[in-house]
């Protein structure tokens, strides 16, 4: 059985480990609060603008853009997202284990040569170099800043790419944050972009439509289709940044909570370890008197 000094150590370690997670935590708590903030303050234009082009969809007009043209995938474009530091639970190692899946999926087929990898976050980054690929930028700045000006940069970068036949795909790895205790893994499509999920309620949008378009509906879809896109890219992060805060908030809970059970336990056993000393130290005194 251990020391009673080697239980006080225990004990003292484990108050110094709960006294950094609960910090940990609550720092945590405060960027989660404010990458929850810049969630709620860029949804009314996303869904104004998602709005605006479910109802000019509804009118049936032949669209034509670059970014709405499906062929068949010779080379392959994946952005994927993590974190810059460690300690937020299953976050970086559910991201690296979908972004592998991804990988294999493509370079069975494509080759490594045809698979365009930016990776945003230090995590991921390290991963992908480790695997042997070469990156196309570095982006961890963005991982711990989200910043709507460069997500656009780089949107409008693959735009470009895919609208020259570059590359014939885009996708996107992420986590969605949908509350502080569940994220959600996403892998979906970017480019090319599938405005069928936008055709929805069409009856309804048919009878909200009161615009004056010039010089017409098609052009105009063609025109906001851009932005559509590049706010998509901007959200992926900002959803991103907020499951890192929301997962590292409760893996140093969880940490706070089992150092306060172990502390519980240490206690315990110091407590009991003390009184059996002390026991023992009567017997003896007792078994000294009566000789």
């Amino acid at each position: 059985m251990a020391s009673l000094k080697e239980i006080k150590s225990r004990i003292n370690s484990v108050k110094s480990t709960r006294q950094i997670t609960s910090a940990m935590k609550m720092v945590a708590s405060a960027k989660l609060h404010k990458a929850q903030g810049a969630i709620e303050n860029m949804l009314p234009y996303q869904s104004k603008l998602n709005a605006i082009l479910t109802n000019f969809l509804s009118t049936d007009s032949t669209i034509e853009s670059p970014y709405i043209v499906s062929r068949p995938v010779n080379r392959v474009a994946i952005v994927v997202f993590s974190s810059n530091s460690s300690l937020c639970g299953a976050f970086n190692a559910n991201i690296i284990k979908q972004f592998t899946q991804v990988i294999d999926k493509y370079s069975s087929t494509l080759g490594r040569e045809n698979i365009l990898i930016y990776p945003i976050g230090k995590k991921i980054e390290v991963s992908v170099k480790k695997m042997g690929y070469t990156t196309r930028g570095s982006f961890q700045h963005l991982a711990n800043k989200p910043s709507y000006q460069e997500a656009s940069e780089l949107g409008v970068q693959l735009m470009d790419l895919f609208a020259s036949q570059e590359v014939d795909k885009v996708e996107l790895i992420y986590h969605h944050f949908k509350s502080v205790g569940s994220q959600t893994l996403m892998c979906e499509d970017y480019l090319p972009i599938d405005l069928t999920g936008h055709k929805v309620d069409v009856e309804k949008s048919k009878r909200n439509i009161d615009y004056i378009v010039e010089p017409s509906a098609p052009e105009f879809i063609t025109s906001l289709l851009p932005q559509v896109i590049t706010l998509k890219m901007y959200t992926a992060l900002i959803d991103s940044n907020a499951s890192e805060h929301a997962a590292r908030t409760m893996a140093m809970q969880i940490a706070t909570d089992n150092a306060n059970e172990l502390i519980q336990d240490l206690t315990k056993q110091y407590n009991k370890s003390r009184q059996q000393a002390i026991t023992n130290e009567l017997l003896d005194i007792i078994g000294g008197s009566m000789k």
